[in-house]
């Protein structure tokens, strides 16, 4: 009887969420039927414009806010459905296959409508009632699960295939053209006039081979060169500023003193 009871208030508590999922239905609807028109005037624009490349890339928006959309459908027509029969769920085992559609993808949903977060809730309800074999199966999309529903939001929206096809939809309302072969030409070119990586590879200059060139010939380190070198320049230099004879004497055991550094 407790377990009765128990199954009861969960049925009561998906009934209300999945109604909660269908008012916000209606809210989250509005904004993104406003950005396919605007992606769709845009696409329109671009053509008219010139800019197919840029026109393909708009039809992707397109293709996005119009597949939620149809998504949305169908959640809202499964929403509906689980509570309409909602007394059926306290017997899972006895649902129909269209309850089990309608439980499978809410599950699916759940997973890919951030719109919708009743959903994850509703989620966990349905896989305690129905196991949690059917709902990890439900989870990847397979089953019994809507295969247009799968694809609506998780399919590939970036296909250029697709992307022809609603830019080719919109150019004909809009009584235009499009010619995709000039963007095929435009790609080839492209490739024909990148630059090779063998050839940039080749035109790089060399890196000297300091290992080599830090030690001289009779294997003494470039470094103890350098220093003597550094004190035969101090020791010019103190040569040519006193060319005048002054203070031979000092500068002499200067020069001995800086000799003597050098040879240590």
């Amino acid at each position: 009887m407790g377990l009765l009871n128990k199954t009861s208030k969960q049925t009561a508590k998906l009934k209300s969420l999945l109604g909660v999922a269908v008012s916000r239905i209606a809210v989250v609807r509005r904004p993104r039927a406003a950005r396919k028109s605007i992606a769709r005037s845009d696409v329109s624009q671009l053509l008219a414009l010139g800019h197919l490349d840029r026109a393909l890339h708009r039809a992707e928006q397109v293709i996005q806010e119009d597949n939620m959309l149809e998504a949305f459908d169908i959640i809202e027509l499964y929403c509906k459905r689980l509570i309409e029969q909602a007394p059926q769920l306290d017997k899972p085992q006895e649902c129909g296959e269209e309850l089990r559609e309608a439980a499978a993808g809410i599950m699916f949903a759940a997973g890919w409508c951030g719109d919708l977060p009743e959903l994850l809730f509703a989620r966990t309800i349905l896989a305690d009632k129905f196991g949690s074999n059917f709902a990890v199966v439900a989870k990847e999309g397979a089953g019994v699960v809507d295969p247009i529903l799968a694809w609506k939001l998780s399919g590939n929206t970036s296909s250029m295939e697709l992307k022809k096809k609603v830019t080719e939809e919109i150019a004909a309302e809009n009584n235009m053209s499009v010619d995709f072969s000039e963007l095929i030409e435009e790609t080839e070119e492209d490739n024909i006039n990148a630059p090779n990586c063998q050839e940039l590879d080749d035109q790089m200059p060399c890196q000297d081979n300091t290992d080599e060139s830090s030690e001289s010939d009779d294997g003494h380190p470039h470094s103890h060169k350098t220093n003597t070198s550094g004190l035969e320049s101090d020791e010019n230099m103190h040569g040519i500023s006193n060319s005048d004879g002054s203070d031979d004497e000092v500068v002499g055991q200067r020069n001995r003193r800086w000799w003597h550094l050098g040879c240590a």
